[in-house]
């Protein structure tokens, strides 16, 4: 059965993360996308190692794991748009597609005939998606953006860390690129809004989508704190700044995750630790009073947690129903038994490394199921076979652009 997005058609001109992971998952929903890469280079991310993915004698391959996280299920066609052979090329293939996902500098497709007046002009039911650090207005507009750097302007990295005070405190970002990736998953509800409103309608649309917007947009609770109070919060480590106890614990043999989110669980958690009435004392009893309490709370509860082991805890506090959970690497992670019986890990043919693994869209459709059949494709895979069946172009004409270094 195909993918629920089988009838659309997405051309990929973005590089990087932000842009790829949108069009990722675009495929994985089982839309033909087609990915621009430039001829002989292509993404960067395809360079962004080691580790590389290796082939059957074990050697490296020209695929960094970077650029596989984020290309699965898509064409790669190698053409140079600063040709006009390559425009012509690309504008023929926006001509018959339902969506154009971009993100070069604001301006910089304009150059070559691509951006999104030009494309509406042959295709006015387009669904444009740009994708910048800052957006296509304000001061900051021609600023280059990465993820890094939005992760500290935008609020995260003030909340991500070591308190103030304590040995190693300082700002950290997250392990994952999350502004890009968040960007990324807007640019997919953005553009499946764009379509249904195209569906009731019959216009296309530009849509704006910067990284800064995406980061500040997503401190959710965080932002809502410091808009209610005027007062920024701070780094608290893993602790949360709503609710207590709802942070990393210290066990016998290491750490573990405790997640209490109601007052009838921190009784039961007391229970367990042994740490009698607490509970019952108005100055624990309720989420508020705890947070309040927190400097005063967290010391007697760490010190109950020292006593046993991590698994100690994780089984007793399960068996209540008391939220914790182990604080896992990603060997771990791969091993545990629920991850792999959720068939978090695909397999895929790959014509130079014969197979390759990644991991698997998070969605689980009743209906239309998901289908994993095209691994991230090497460079230029299907640039003949793109050219040929959409655009109608015969071997000769094909061969006569790759001599000519347009392909």
């Amino acid at each position: 059965m195909p993918g629920p997005l089988s009838h659309l058609k997405v051309l990929d001109l973005s590089r990087i993360l932000a842009g790829p992971w949108a069009g990722q998952v675009f495929a994985d929903f089982g839309a033909e996308v087609i990915k621009v890469e430039r001829p002989g280079r292509g993404d960067d991310t395809r360079h962004w190692g080691p580790p590389y993915l290796k082939d059957g004698q074990g050697a490296d391959t020209s695929e960094a794991a970077y650029y596989l996280s984020a290309n699965r299920g898509k064409k790669s066609l190698t053409v140079d748009i600063t040709s006009k052979e390559g425009q012509q090329i690309v504008r023929d293939l926006a001509a018959c597609c339902d969506i154009l996902l971009e993100n070069y500098k604001v301006g910089g497709l304009e150059k070559y005939g691509l951006d999104y007046a030009a494309i509406r002009e042959i295709n006015p039911g387009i669904i444009y998606c740009s994708i910048t650090g800052f957006g296509q207005t304000g001061p900051y507009a021609n600023r280059a953006g990465y993820d890094a750097m939005i992760q500290g302007m935008g609020g995260l990295m003030s909340l991500t860390g070591v308190p103030e005070g304590q040995p190693g405190a300082g700002p950290q970002k997250v392990g994952v690129a999350v502004a890009d990736l968040m960007t990324g998953m807007y640019a997919v509800s953005a553009v499946l809004a764009a379509v249904i409103h195209r569906q009731q309608t019959g216009e296309g649309q530009y849509i704006d989508l910067a990284l800064l917007d995406t980061q500040v947009a997503w401190l959710a609770n965080q932002a809502q704190n410091f808009l209610t109070s005027g007062r920024s919060p701070e780094r608290q480590g893993t602790a949360h700044p709503n609710i207590v106890p709802y942070q990393a614990v210290p066990s016998r043999d290491g750490y573990f995750m405790l997640a209490v989110g109601n007052d009838d669980q921190f009784k039961r958690f007391c229970q367990i630790a042994g740490l009698g009435d607490l509970a019952e004392q108005p100055a624990y009893a309720t989420n508020a009073a705890r947070v309040m309490a927190r400097e005063q709370l967290v010391p007697m509860i760490e010190q109950a947690t020292r006593e046993r082991d991590s698994g100690w805890w994780l089984e007793k506090l399960s068996e209540a129903h008391v939220p914790c959970g182990p604080i896992n690497n990603l060997q771990q992670v791969f091993s545990d038994p629920q991850v792999r019986a959720r068939g978090m890990v695909v397999e895929q043919e790959h014509p130079t490394a014969g197979t390759v693994r990644t991991v698997r869209n998070p969605v689980v459709f009743s209906a239309s199921p998901l289908e994993y059949d095209q691994a991230p494709p090497v460079l230029g895979e299907h640039t003949e076979e793109v050219l040929r069946e959409m655009l109608g172009k015969d071997s000769g004409e094909v061969e006569a652009l790759r001599k000519e270094g347009i392909i």
